[in-house]
């Protein structure tokens, strides 16, 4: 056989044992560290099944009322938190189903904050992360980003 054929009756027979009853459609893994849960990241989510979701960045400068959230960082991550999670529920999942995150900040001592927030929202489990400071973001009263994937319909 050659291997593009042992691929394609891997493939085949993984989908097909995801069809037998009993049999879970979806699973998600965490792969964890002392260091990662400690910073508020897993080392790598491993899934299988589900729809896999691209996010876009999102940033926040206003709250829900529209009141101004600059130059409150708390407000900015939780905000961008929501908004995320409002995208994700269009598309049929919520926000603990990210699985990988990169995170924008503008101010590196902002860090240990984040970690602390991102740990009340994730739990225990938290997604893959990547925190990369910046000089500004495309909106000067922004202080975050935050862009991800999800796998929906993953436990």
């Amino acid at each position: 056989m050659t291997p593009t054929t042992v691929r394609r009756l891997v493939t085949g027979l993984s989908a097909a044992l995801l069809l037998l009853p009993g049999t879970p459609a979806f699973a998600k893994d965490f792969i964890k560290g002392d260091r990662p849960q400690t910073r508020g990241y897993s080392l790598a989510v491993v899934t299988e099944g589900g729809k896999i979701v691209w996010l876009a960045g999102q940033i926040a400068t206003v709250d829900d009322n529209g009141r101004s959230l600059a130059g409150d960082f708390d407000g900015q991550v939780r905000q961008v938190f929501k908004l995320l999670n409002a995208t994700l529920e269009k598309t049929g999942g919520k926000l603990s189903d990210m699985v990988q995150m990169t995170v924008f900040i503008t101010d590196v001592r902002l860090g240990d904050r984040l970690t602390e927030i991102r740990r009340e929202i994730f739990g225990d489990n938290f997604p893959g992360s990547a925190l990369i400071t910046v000089t500004a973001l495309a909106n000067p009263d922004a202080k975050v980003e935050i862009q991800g994937y999800a796998v929906i319909g993953s436990r």
